[in-house]
């Protein structure tokens, strides 16, 4: 259990209270039956994925087996013992095994039995002066859980479905659904409306949504499906929302959940029945939301023969994305829970050498743009209910909205449950939010992003220095780059600048140039490139650092960007790995650039990854997001179709020339510093290190 610092008092109280419901009166008749239906078709799940495991995890699996003295069961096997167990186990079996799990707890109150032996309670909280957590403080905190009264817990009644036919039927007849051929920006040629394509399939519905489809069989019995929304926290600042307004909504909407005639509770259990996993988060420069979730009938009651199917995970998760856009209700405990969060994700910031550093050389680069940094406590709190649900809602129209699934399913089914949930969804849906002017109280554009702060120049060097009784020191250098497809911050592409550079390239070089996913590859090529040699020359030949990692910002929508290459080192070494880091930068460049050697392992590398993720559903939907997207120009089918043919193709000559579209130049750098310092008057605990374990030398155990 992990809770603020101030309200630890509370969060045990909570959590022992819950303990105490369970172990007095269980579970009731509607959760046993929902959670033997869960576990059942989780061991399904695993039953299907048998032989997809991979070696490691079985050697895990066999090596824990054994450990326990349980018996070797390959996932089929496991499936049919649980099963066989699930059909004769009893409501009275199952609570009184929750009697005898939560005795320690139950019987620490006078007059309730409980086990024997010793009950430890172990805290961690960080120092202060007031010593507002010790030992007897905690254990009266536990007593007075411990005194208080428990209810037993009501049974919720959990919908079946969230949508019925006769609600479908009406909106069908109302706006009609259709398909519409998909459309693209990178060159690619109109999709059929009325035909599934390899490897996915692309189209519009009537209503303005564009949708992807792809079957991945790599995943038994699992899908993802993402639902972006381009706009984010740049959008807070095109159409004049309250900052932080669509951050502080995201979270919001993921904290509250209800629907319609449906409370959160009901909606909860309805997702948690049927194994859907939600997350929703805003970005820079969009608000995303992704579902993982079975592709089978979930929600089942009974067995064998009496066995009784739910509807599939995949038609449960549809109605959940057509609730969300045409019936969400907006609470306000739920927008009061989201800003806890943030405001602790702020505080917590503060409080890391890591984040407030990163923080720190982000407000350098970034002009103090507040696109780019969190959220402080004073804008969280400024947000009001009305304020995240305006800026939020406006995102969710649906000629904005792309929606992209994968997973192990037949496509035509999918696509006839889309038209069916989404495509009935009206036209005009949530556009009483739609802003008509910008915060200035100009006339609002259509979608169109802009650029990230031009970086001010020259660069400089940043120190910051934070208590902390752990001595370490990280660094930074950053630059502006390109965004992932090769857009700069002043509008132009890394293949114009490449072409305009390279005065003799051949007509084969200008067409591979001229090929919309060229930018993409070259950067992620580089990319990999310069970890490989910040990792061979600050670690492993000058061992200046503990790791070294370059990485770009990778936005997609907005122009440019920027790089990082990311230093951990002692606070002795700090100054002279940030000086090596900005050596390595400078000889791929000049002294030393990029060699066939390291084109041709990077391209294994980029290729092997590529290949290796597109066995997970969540990297189709991730590929699929943005195809038809106007504000993502080159990214479409051909990013995906011709990956390995742009890969293989490029050049040493291609990636010298994209180096010189970061700003690699010693006055365009900006650097950073952060150590830690020891705070006035440590005492030091005395605490007892563990003993070295074997492996734990440099070298792993054979070394010594």
């Amino acid at each position: 259990m992990t809770s603020e610092p101030h309200r630890w008092e509370e969060a045990v109280i909570k959590s022992i209270s819950e303990i105490r419901k369970l172990g007095l009166y269980g579970v009731t008749p509607g959760e046993m039956e929902r959670y033997a239906s869960a576990l059942l078709t989780d061991a399904e799940q695993l039953a299907a994925q048998g032989d997809m495991i991979s070696h490691g995890d079985q050697l895990a699996y066999l090596m824990e087996t054994v450990a326990n003295g349980h018996a070797f069961m390959s996932p089929q096997q496991s499936y049919a013992v649980t099963e066989q167990a699930l059909r004769t186990l009893t409501l009275e079996e199952v609570n009184d095994a929750a009697s005898r799990l939560c005795a320690h707890i139950t019987g620490l109150r006078d007059g309730e039995m409980g086990s024997e032996g010793t009950i430890v309670a172990v805290a961690c909280a960080p120092k202060s002066n007031d010593g507002d957590l010790d030992e007897y403080r905690l254990r009266d905190a536990i007593r007075e859980a411990c005194s208080l009264d428990v209810v037993p817990e009501e049974d919720v009644v959990v919908p079946y479905t969230l949508v019925t036919e006769e609600e479908l039927d009406d909106a069908a007849r109302e706006y009609p659904p259709r398909w519409e051929s998909g459309r693209f920006t990178d060159g690619t040629p109109n999709t059929p409306a009325d035909r599934v394509t390899r490897p996915f399939t692309l189209r519009r519905l009537g209503n303005g949504m564009r949708v992807g489809v792809a079957r991945n069989s790599a995943e038994s019995q699992r899908g993802h499906l993402r639902l972006v929304a381009p706009g984010g926290r740049d959008a807070e600042e095109r159409y004049g929302f309250r900052p932080g307004s669509l951050a502080v909504g995201a979270r919001a909407m993921q904290e509250g959940g209800s629907f319609g005639k449906f409370t959160r509770e009901q909606v909860e259990l309805f997702a948690v029945d049927h194994l859907i996993m939600v997350e929703i988060n805003c970005n820079e420069e969009a608000l995303t939301m992704d579902f993982v979730f079975p592709t089978t009938n979930v929600g089942n009651t009974g067995y064998g023969d009496a066995k009784q199917l739910g509807i599939t995970g995949t038609e449960s998760v549809l109605q959940i994305v057509r609730e969300i856009l045409v019936d969400f209700n907006w609470e306000e405990d739920a927008l009061g829970r989201s800003k806890q969060s943030y405001r602790t994700a702020h505080e917590s910031l503060g409080k890391s050498l890591e984040g407030k550093s990163t923080e720190m050389i982000m407000q350098a680069v970034a002009g103090g743009d507040q696109r780019f940094l969190s959220i402080d406590v004073d804008t969280v709190n400024a947000v009001t209910l009305e304020d995240a649900k305006n800026a939020v809602m406006s995102q969710l129209i649906p000629s904005d909205i792309e929606i992209s699934v994968s997973g192990d399913f037949v496509v035509n089914e999918v696509l006839d449950m889309i038209l069916k949930y989404l495509g009935t969804v009206p036209a005009d849906a949530n556009s009483e939010y739609k802003t008509s002017q910008t915060r200035g109280g100009g006339e609002a554009p259509e979608i169109g992003f802009g650029s990230v702060p031009a970086l001010l120049l020259p660069g400089k060097h940043l120190d910051l220095e934070l208590e902390d009784s752990d001595p370490r020191a990280v660094a930074y250098v950053a630059g502006a780059a390109p965004n992932s497809w090769g857009f700069l911050a002043d509008g132009s592409t890394v293949a114009e600048r490449v072409s305009d550079a390279d005065k003799r390239a051949s007509d084969y070089d200008r067409q591979r140039r001229a090929h919309p996913l060229f930018a993409s590859a070259a950067l992620s090529l580089v990319s990999e490139i310069a970890n490989r040699r910040l990792f061979s020359t600050v670690r492993e030949r000058k061992q200046l650092t503990y790791d070294a990692n370059f990485s770009l910002t990778g936005f997609e929508r907005l122009k440019g960007g920027w790089f990082l290459v990311t230093v951990t080192a002692s606070k002795e070494k700090a100054r002279a790995a940030l000086e090596a880091c900005k050596e390595t930068l400078d000889a791929l460049r000049t002294s030393n650039p990029i060699s066939p050697d390291n084109l041709e392992s990077a391209k294994r590398v980029v290729l092997n990854r590529h290949e290796g993720e597109l066995r997970t559903s969540s990297y189709w939907a991730s590929m699929m997001s943005g195809m038809q997207e106007e504000s993502i120009p080159l990214k479409g089918p051909l990013s995906v179709t011709d990956f390995h043919a742009v890969i293989e193709g490029m050049t040493t000559r291609d990636l010298q020339l994209t180096l010189e579209c970061m700003g690699l130049d010693e006055k365009e750098l900006y650097t950073a510093i952060g150590q830690t310092v020891q705070p006035e008057g440590l005492v030091d605990d005395g605490i007892v290190k563990a003993s070295p374990m074997a492996g734990m030398g440099r070298g792993g155990a054979l070394k010594n």
